[in-house]
C-alpha cells in the first residue's frame, strides 16, 4: 500500500519539476543565487544526531557560513520560549496515556527496555506523545553520546552575531507529528525495540550515506525506512518542503542566509533543491 501510494504521488507530481532540477551531485552544501539576489545564500543538509567520530565540518562550510548574516534552521532553536511551547504540546489529548494505547505486554516490554537499557522510569512519559520517547533511544541506537550539527551551527552564528530564525514554528512542527495516530507512534517504538539490530544497521547505513554526501540515496532510504516516515512522506517531507520554499524566498531576499535542514529534505523530485530551481533560483553544488 505504501509503495502504491508513493507511485501515485510521483505521477501526480509529473511536469512540476524537470529532470535537470533534481540534484545529481554528491554534496551537502549548495549555493543559492539568481532571481534578483545581490548576494548568494547557502543550503546545507544536516543529520540531526551523529556520533562525534563521524561529525565533520568542511572548510567550505565554514567559509560560506562566514559570508552570511543569518542562520535559518527548521525551527528557531534560539527562541527563549521554545521549551515552554514544547511542554504545552508534548502531551496526548483526551486524557490518553501510554498504558491506555499499549497492550499490557507492550507496556511491560517498553518499561523494561527503558529501565535496563536507558536507566529511565517510563512513568515519566505517562501522558507524553509516544514520538517524544524516541529521543532518549538514539544514544542506544547510535552507541554514543550524539552530537548535533544544528547546535554547532548555532554556536557559529552566535560568534559572528548572526540572527537565528526558523522556517517553521514549533507549533507547526508538533502538529506534523500529531498527524500520526498515538497508537501508531507507540507501535513504531515497539518495532524499534523488537528490531534493535536492524534499527542500528539502518542508522549506520544512513550515517555512511551522509558521510558520502549521497543525497539521492539518503532520500531513498528515508522513504523506504521501516522506522522513519511510516507512510507519512507527504506530510513529514513533501508538504513541509513546499511550505519552506515561500519562507526561503523571503529570507534570502532580506539578507544572505545559511539554511540548514535535514538532508532528506534536499533530494528527490519534491526536494528543496528541485523546488528552488523550479522557482527560478540557481542552486549549485559546492564540492570539496
Amino acid at each position: 500500500m505504501k509503495i502504491i501510494a508513493f507511485i501515485i504521488s510521483l505521477f501526480s507530481f509529473t511536469g512540476i519539476v524537470s529532470a535537470q532540477d533534481i540534484p545529481k551531485e554528491k554534496s551537502l552544501l549548495w549555493e543559492i543565487s539568481g532571481k534578483g539576489l545581490t548576494q548568494p545564500s547557502y543550503l546545507f543538509g544536516t543529520i540531526h544526531l551523529i556520533c562525534p567520530a563521524d561529525f565533520s565540518l568542511s572548510d567550505s562550510l565554514k567559509y560560506t557560513f562566514a559570508k552570511t548574516q543569518q542562520l535559518a534552521l527548521e525551527i528557531d532553536m534560539d527562541d527563549p520560549g521554545l521549551m515552554g511551547t514544547m511542554a504545552k504540546t508534548m502531551f496526548m489529548a483526551d486524557g490518553k496515556t501510554l498504558k491506555s494505547i499499549l497492550s499490557e505486554n507492550q507496556y511491560a516490554q517498553l518499561s523494561q527496555f527503558y529501565k535496563d537499557s536507558l536507566g529511565m522510569d517510563i512513568t515519566a512519559f505517562g501522558r507524553a506523545k509516544p514520538f517524544m520517547m524516541m529521543g532518549p533511544m538514539f544514544n542506544k541506537i547510535l552507541g554514543c553520546e550524539p552530537q548535533s550539527y544544528e547546535i554547532f551551527l548555532m554556536s557559529l552564528a552566535v560568534k559572528q552575531k548572526s540572527e537565528i530564525i526558523g522556517l517553521e514554528t514549533i507549533e507547526e512542527q508538533m502538529a506534523i507529528f500529531d498527524t500520526i495516530p498515538y497508537d501508531r507512534q507507540a507501535e513504531m517504538l515497539i518495532t524499534m525495540i523488537d528490531k534493535l539490530p536492524e534499527t542500528k544497521n539502518e542508522f549506520h547505513e544512513l550515517v555512511e550515506l551522509y558521510k558520502k554526501q549521497d543525497l539521492q540515496s539518503l532520500y531513498n532510504l528515508t522513504l523506504k525506512s521501516e522506522f522513519g516516515m511510516d507512510g507519512q512522506d507527504e506530510v513529514m517531507l513533501f508538504k513541509r518542503n513546499q511550505n519552506w520554499i515561500n519562507r526561503i524566498d523571503k529570507v534570502v531576499h532580506e539578507k544572505p542566509t545559511f539554511i540548514a535542514v535535514g538532508a532528506a529534505h534536499l533530494g528527490g523530485e519534491k526536494g528543496i533543491i528541485a523546488l528552488l530551481r523550479k522557482d527560478g533560483y540557481k542552486v549549485r553544488a559546492i564540492l570539496k
